[in-house]
């Protein structure tokens, strides 16, 4: 399944010169010049049409032969090279064949609009049909130039399908086990060290959060670790949240809201994702790649609100919610991995409904005390059209995680701020890191949109991967 994108790729990208029909963009800014650019019969063709440019709108314009020899897109009030998406829509809209992008107005196509053009067009052909009848793709391919990166951008497809894949497989194929099995095959492809500890020798190690979380589950609790580059380049390591599905534990979720929780190994899924970019990509850094894989289920044996755990880092942990159980994961093996002091510690999960309240379903937040870092963030997710948002790391509501029995308690004392308090609990077991960035992602599409199609979506992965690329390429 990993693999399962792979081939279409041949089917969605060419750099032959034959013969391949021209994609004009158009927005409302440019709509009148290029209309009177046209011949008579294509204006008449417009008008009828009732073409404005409008967002995502297509037209299509046939030869003396009845063949298509163009096609338009609609940018709305949007800049050409500025939406992906449009793209997206786009190549679901056309037929079998070669198309390329050409020039508008005497100006041809850039770099960066050849890469959104690149990026939506492969994205809007993505389909989850793992569990149904196999339908051969069609070829409809975009001409790319040859100067064109084509490397990146079939890396950036590539590790977005990957994303998308993992979140939408339902857990009975998507365990921890099933997780594992998917880290180390992309791990032995690029000759990355690879270990995996599970079950009891969790407890051996210390990983004691882990276990306590995974532990009632039919599928052993396990921590992924792996490692890729050069040990003297500057380390960057990568943790995600893998609980492939939360049932709340003791603290039930009513059943409506265990309906997606195949996607809680979201921030699993995005670490691999952005793990199999890099490697592709041969970024000069030394990767490790931390995933705590976990059920969190109920059984006789599951953890209780008012139990106390005793972190890796050595810190204690009231649970005053057992619904609250990503963090309690993360916490080992985010005190791992600052153990080594990292350069770059980042982490991806799908941790609070309050992200989601404070900034919906599209906009993950992140937090980091760099503003370097969180200045960066915010220009690549201009430059890649993959919007973040910086909350901020606010000391004093830490206080609002606190317990009189223990260092910490799981769940905040008040329902306000959760995303902010979450991270803070994050933060005290990062210490070590020279720098470090959380992202709380929903990792899912809630509705059928151009190039997005409904569930599992990859978040902030090209804004991440843009900031990487730009610090460590070679």
């Amino acid at each position: 399944m990993v693999n399962a994108h792979l081939e279409e790729l041949s089917s969605l990208f060419t750099q032959a010169t034959g013969k391949s029909i021209p994609i004009t963009t158009v927005s409302k800014s440019t709509f009148k010049a290029w209309f009177a650019a046209l011949p008579a019969e294509r204006q008449n063709w417009v008008t009828a049409n009732d073409f404005t440019a409008s967002r995502y709108a297509v037209l299509k314009f046939a030869g003396p032969d009845g063949r298509i020899d163009g096609v338009v897109l609609g940018l709305g009030e949007g800049k050409e090279s500025a939406d992906p998406w449009a793209f997206g829509a786009l190549s679901a809209a056309l037929p079998a064949g070669d198309y390329h992008l050409a020039s508008h107005l005497n100006q041809a196509p850039d770099e960066h609009a050849l890469y959104h053009a690149a990026l939506g067009w492969a994205l809007g052909r993505y389909q989850f049909n793992r569990y149904l009848p196999e339908k051969p793709a069609e070829s409809v391919r975009l001409v790319l130039p040859e100067a064109t990166d084509t490397g990146r951008i079939a890396s950036v497809v590539r590790g977005t399908f990957l994303v998308r894949d993992l979140v939408n497989t339902p857990t009975c194929d998507m365990g921890p086990d099933d997780l594992a099995a998917v880290a180390e095959e992309i791990a032995g492809r690029f000759g990355a060290a690879y270990d995996v500890t599970v079950g009891e020798a969790l407890l051996n190690k210390g990983y004691n959060a882990i276990h306590t979380v995974g532990r009632a589950a039919e599928k052993a609790p396990r921590l992924i670790d792996f490692c890729w580059g050069n040990p003297d380049a500057p380390k960057v390591t990568l943790v995600g949240k893998g609980v492939c599905f939360d049932t709340g534990g003791l603290d039930l979720k009513p059943s409506s809201a265990m309906l997606l929780m195949k996607k809680d190994m979201g921030g699993a899924a995005h670490v691999l994702g952005l793990a199999q970019m890099i490697m592709e990509q041969k970024l000069n850094l030394r990767l490790r790649v931390l995933i705590p894989a976990v059920e969190n289920n109920v059984s006789g044996n599951a953890f209780r609100p008012g139990d106390i755990i005793r972190t890796y880092k050595g810190l204690t942990v009231e649970v005053g919610n057992t619904d609250a159980e990503g963090r309690l994961v993360l916490s080992d093996a985010l005190a791992l991995a600052a153990e080594e002091t990292p350069d770059l510690l980042i982490d991806f999960a799908t941790l609070t409904g309050a992200a989601r309240v404070a900034l919906g379903a599209d906009i993950p937040p992140f937090f980091t005390d760099s503003q370097q870092i969180a200045d960066a963030l915010a220009r690549h997710a201009v430059r890649e059209g993959d919007p973040v948002w910086r909350l901020p790391l606010y000391a004093p509501y830490l206080e609002d995680m606190k317990s009189p029995i223990a260092d910490l308690n799981n769940n905040g004392s008040s329902s306000f701020a959760g995303a902010i308090t979450a991270a803070l609990f994050l933060k005290e077991f990062t210490e070590g890191a020279k720098d470090w960035v959380h992202l709380d992602v929903y990792a899912w599409n809630q509705a059928n949109r151009p190039g997005r199609p409904k569930g599992g979506e990859a978040m902030a992965l090209r804004t991440v991967y843009s900031y990487l690329h730009e610090r460590f390429k070679k």
